[in-house]
């Protein structure tokens, strides 16, 4: 057999692994007595530090800074639907527990709209789910109708 590489030989390459630092171990190890912490002052004591953005009681500046735009909380439960994915529903009529159980939707979306993109041929009834104008036009064009 030429060159099999076996599980039990293998190795890390030279260099790769190296001793951890254990400092404060005395004088021979070069990081005796203050551990590489240098003499005093909060951040060579144990515990001495604090929160992220802290300067040390100045204002910090996240706080300096004036406050602007806001954030939607209703952002992430609301949810888009394509024509190409109602055309793949092996049901007739859509109703948010089906986009749920397809897996179209999040189970923790609230509302759902139908956007113009893809294609659709076959007749579906929407129920609770919201339709923009161009998407209304192409599903009543195949034969479908949005029950609001």
């Amino acid at each position: 057999m030429a060159n099999t590489m076996e599980l039990n030989t293998l190795t890390p390459g030279v260099g790769a692994k190296h001793a951890k630092r254990r400092v404060g171990r005395g004088i021979g190890s070069g990081l005796g007595k203050t551990a590489g912490r240098g003499h005093k002052g909060q951040k060579s004591r144990a515990g001495g530090f604090h929160k992220v953005g802290f300067e040390g009681g100045q204002m910090p500046l996240q706080r300096r800074l004036p406050k602007r735009g806001f954030v939607s909380l209703a952002k992430g439960r609301n949810a888009e639907i394509n024509l190409s994915d109602l055309q793949a529903l092996p049901v007739a009529e859509v109703d948010m527990l089906v986009l749920k159980q397809a897996g179209l939707v999040n189970n923790l979306t609230l509302r759902a709209k139908v956007v113009l993109s893809g294609k659709i041929e076959k007749a579906v009834t929407l129920k609770g789910i919201a339709a923009t104008k161009g998407a209304r036009a192409a599903i009543e064009a195949a034969g479908g109708s949005i029950a609001e």
